[in-house]
């Protein structure tokens, strides 16, 4: 007989409750990939990059659609996940930066309750890592490519009665992107918001290749993950925030803070769902507490969205915040925002600075944005791609639902001035709750009209 929805979150409440009172913990192991943007995925739509491994995890549990970062660079984002608070609220605003040493972190929840934590490779922001207080903390260097090899092995070897809490940080997708050993660069689809150029062709090629050795680890920890821990054993896959790509990482358009997120709990997460759930990656560590029967603090950011995952609820948070303030001297270009179901509103702090990053600032011999800015030369389009990331406005509005890749402003529309004033008003209130000082990290670069 068929087992309803309703039916099934009803047994998997009792289960839990069950499962809760006993004295056997739930496992619980995380997979973090690095720089990753959720588009490029055969599971959330891409049609010339296969991820086989997410797609088979996918079907055995819950997909998240509307999965939010804190902030698109890798430090902040990281620290949020491993304190649930913002990064107003936990200090590290900047990247590289790192938390307050006296605010409670996420290895410390679990060891209380008799957990072993454990973390292999990039997991906090490198060797900010083992100060987060893991138990074991190992090859958390830049590209230490031997973490998930390392993983594996201790895992395999492992041999503790204690409950297992696991980070598993892969280096993949970040830079410095692989040889494409096995991809055609011609039949790569480039993104409607890049430059189309052979540079970019090539270079796409090469991520490509760094996507599919992040699945490829992505799958040899989730099947050791079972055959060591059994079946009560909690799975997360996520990606601390889009890949280095314009408009992608250090900017607050989705492609920089929307990420793939993936949950598995047989016998509690319903396999085959997706879900349009609003989460943010505060709520991870809140979640990942409540799964072991307890109580989350009410002082965290960050809110469980464990019913969610029991098929209690279809819905979790009405509005996501997420916040940017720079990279050493970096895009250093404070910007903040506010997204619902439907609509985005960002604030750029200082539009009269410069947004520069990486991908301008550096000019290796592979290096495609100079190809971008030679095509702009004579080209319209192009032109206004280069300008768009360049520069940006005070405020920009989307309606995400007729213009998900966010090309049409509407801050300036009369028709949208009342969805304006609301949003301005939901980030006015939050950034006063939070304590946000607007700070300015690094030495910015004014535009040359200014």
């Amino acid at each position: 007989m068929k087992i309803t929805r309703r039916l099934f979150a009803l047994l998997a409440l009792v289960a839990f409750a069950a499962s809760a009172s006993a004295e056997d913990l739930p496992n619980i192991v995380v997979f973090l990939s690095d720089d990753h943007t959720l588009t490029d995925s055969s599971l959330y739509g891409s049609t010339d990059l296969k991820t086989p491994n997410m797609e088979r995890i996918a079907k055995d549990g819950m997909t998240f659609d509307q999965a939010f970062v804190a902030s698109p660079s890798c430090a902040p984002s990281r620290a949020a996940l491993l304190t649930g608070l913002m990064p107003s609220r936990n200090g590290a605003e900047p990247n590289h930066s790192r938390p307050r040493k006296e605010i409670k972190k996420l290895p410390a929840y679990f060891q209380e309750l008799g957990y072993e934590v454990v973390s292999f490779g990039k997991v906090g922001h490198y060797a900010q890592t083992p100060e987060y207080g893991f138990d074991i903390a190992r090859h958390f260097k830049y590209h230490e490519d031997v973490a998930v090899p390392e993983a594996l092995k201790w895992l395999k070897a492992r041999d503790s009665e204690k409950p297992l809490v696991l980070f598993v940080g892969t280096n993949w997708p970040h830079v410095p992107w692989p040889k494409a050993e096995d991809i055609d660069p011609k039949t790569i689809k480039i993104p409607s918001t890049h430059v189309h150029t052979p540079k970019t062709h090539a270079a796409r090629a090469k991520y490509y290749q760094a996507v599919k050795t992040m699945d490829r680890e992505l799958g040899e920890v989730y099947d050791l993950a079972y055959e060591k821990l059994g079946q009560d054993t909690l799975f997360l896959h996520t990606s601390d925030h889009g890949a280095q790509w314009p408009f992608g990482k250090w900017t607050l358009y989705d492609d920089g803070i929307r990420t793939p997120m993936i949950a598995v709990w047989p016998g509690k997460i319903q396999p085959g769902q997706r879900t349009d759930a609003m989460v943010s990656w505060v709520d991870i560590l809140p979640t990942l507490y409540a799964a072991t029967g307890q109580t989350p603090p009410e002082d965290l950011d960050g809110r469980s969205f464990l019913p969610v995952l029991l098929g209690e609820t279809e819905k979790h948070r009405d509005e996501i915040f997420t916040v940017h303030s720079g990279d050493g001297n970096n895009n250093v270009f404070p910007t903040r925002s506010v997204r619902t179901g439907r609509w985005k509103y960002i604030r750029n702090l200082h539009p009269e600075y410069k947004f520069l990053s990486h991908v301008t600032n550096v000019h290796k011999e592979d290096a495609y944005w100079p190809s971008w800015e030679k095509k702009a030369e004579n080209g319209k389009e192009a032109a206004r791609k280069v300008k768009r990331y360049l520069e940006r406005p005070a405020e920009e509005l989307y309606d995400l639902e007729a213009d998900p890749t966010e090309q049409t402003n509407l801050a300036t529309d009369p028709q949208h001035a009342e969805t304006l004033k609301q949003l301005q008003g939901k980030l006015d209130a939050w950034m006063k709750e939070q304590g946000d000082q607007e700070k300015v990290y690094g030495k910015p670069t004014l535009l040359e009209s200014n």
